[in-house]
């Protein structure tokens, strides 16, 4: 999807980039071989050649951080296929919803082979190196929640990077909701002994493992975990949705 995006060129909106998916021109290739079909001014024209070309040269020296600059956040989700090998699915457990009154107590992060968790009071400060190797994040309800906690705590972690909170894509499709409903929509299932569990467990179970609980801590890593991986699933099964609805609007 992102070598059939414009909107990330200056002076290119929403509008333009329809137009130009509308005349059946996609991909970057597509547009310098068959600009002339495409009804757009010139001066439009001449913003999106050189665009393009940057963009190529961007994109084959990968560079992330010029896309999430100057892709708008809710778009995103767009280079997922071209940055996804250096992805990380990260979601975070608290001791409440606010950063100014709460806090984190456990970051988990998936790079789609392995799962980690770090723990407040034993290792949750090795999350700013942890952060380092990635390129793009994938989190639900991310942007107004587990970033701003993660940045709060640790204003040194990098977040120059590549971002899709699938909360909004998802919604686009229909899929409305907290992600576990989502899960059950998508046929997504969670082992027997995680598959109840609330956010509101979570902070409970780590109350209890303060109080000297080491289950309830196992519990709520498990939990965490499942909320890591299948952020990944999600992302996979719903991707085609994404691009097809994304398609769809410039008919």
């Amino acid at each position: 999807m992102l070598t059939s995006t414009y909107i990330h060129i200056p002076r290119v909106g929403a509008t333009i980039e329809k137009k130009i998916w509308a005349s059946g021109v996609r991909t970057w290739d597509e547009f310098s071989d068959k600009k002339d079909v495409v009804p757009i001014p010139r001066s439009r024209m001449e913003m999106i050649l050189p665009g393009i070309e940057e963009s190529k040269e961007r994109l084959a020296s990968h560079d992330f951080e010029f896309f999430a600059r100057s892709l708008p956040s809710a778009e995103h989700w767009r280079a997922f296929s071209m940055f996804s090998e250096k992805a990380a699915y990260v979601d975070i457990e608290t001791t409440g919803l606010s950063p100014g009154s709460s806090h984190i107590t456990v970051i988990g992060i998936y790079d789609g082979k392995d799962a980690k968790t770090f723990i407040h009071g034993i290792d949750l400060d090795d999350v700013v190196e942890e952060f380092e190797k990635y390129e793009y994040l994938v989190t639900f309800n991310g942007a107004r929640f587990d970033l701003p906690f993660i940045k709060r705590e640790f204003p040194e972690v990098n977040m120059n990077k590549l971002h899709a909170d699938l909360m909004y894509p998802l919604r686009r499709i229909s899929l409305t909701g907290g992600l576990k409903k989502i899960e059950v929509e998508l046929g997504i299932s969670r082992k027997e002994d995680v598959a109840g569990i609330t956010g509101f467990d979570a902070v409970r179970l780590w109350h209890q493992y303060r109080k000297g609980d080491q289950e309830a801590l196992e519990l709520l890593l498990e939990y965490n975990r499942e909320d890591t991986i299948n952020l990944k699933t999600i992302m996979e099964m719903t991707l085609p949705r994404f691009i097809e609805h994304k398609f769809s609007e410039s008919i």
